[in-house]
């Protein structure tokens, strides 16, 4: 299994203008300790719609590359986005789902995934580009060239270790996240 904080962390070192949707939770608190400047949008409470938010922003900014970060639990909950994806094929997104078999919002109650439903699976049913598992640490670099340079859409799933790490807590203002994040977009490019 993954260390899921070192993963996320070599996925992001570096990252150009990489613009990053962070699902509830976990992911939020892993891309936060990787690299919080501005370029990651978090969306607090709204569980399921990362995906869907990384799609719109996908299509909207064709030029730029997009990366949602999520657990098994969102995407469980929003499993409809992989066929939507799928279906619009936006060449510029990437869906990095950090699968500890748990609920760890809520207890860590066993996910699905924990009694076999294969994520990766039903990406490449919704027709992804590419579709794979991660599970060693000297895989990421193969992640990490999938994420920067394949054309998407592409589902990049770690398997990560079951682990309550201190919470990194990015900003939680709605107004200030927007703002950040739409000066990024406007400005193209990363903080100086």
């Amino acid at each position: 299994m993954l260390h899921r904080r070192e993963f996320v962390k070599q996925l992001l070192f570096e990252r150009g203008d990489l613009l990053v949707i962070c699902g509830l939770g976990t992911p939020a608190y892993d891309v936060a300790a990787a690299d919080d400047d501005g370029s990651n949008f978090y969306l607090w409470g709204a569980m399921g719609s990362a995906s869907m938010v990384g799609l719109g922003l996908a299509l909207a900014q064709p030029d730029r590359r997009v990366a949602v970060f999520t657990g098994d639990g969102e995407m469980l909950m929003g499993l409809g986005s992989l066929a939507t994806i799928g279906v619009k094929q936006p060449p510029n997104l990437a869906i990095v789902v950090l699968d500890n078999q748990h609920y760890g919002e809520t207890g860590m109650q066993p996910s699905h995934t924990h009694s076999g439903v294969g994520l990766v699976d039903v990406a490449l049913g919704c027709r992804f580009k590419q579709a794979r598992s991660f599970e060693k640490a000297e895989e990421t670099a193969l992640a990490r060239e999938m994420l920067y340079s394949r054309p998407g859409p592409l589902f990049i799933h770690a398997q990560v270790a079951a682990q309550q790490l201190a919470q990194v807590l990015p900003e939680r203002d709605g107004v200030i996240l927007a703002r950040n994040f739409t000066d990024r977009l406007r400005t193209g490019g990363r903080k100086s």
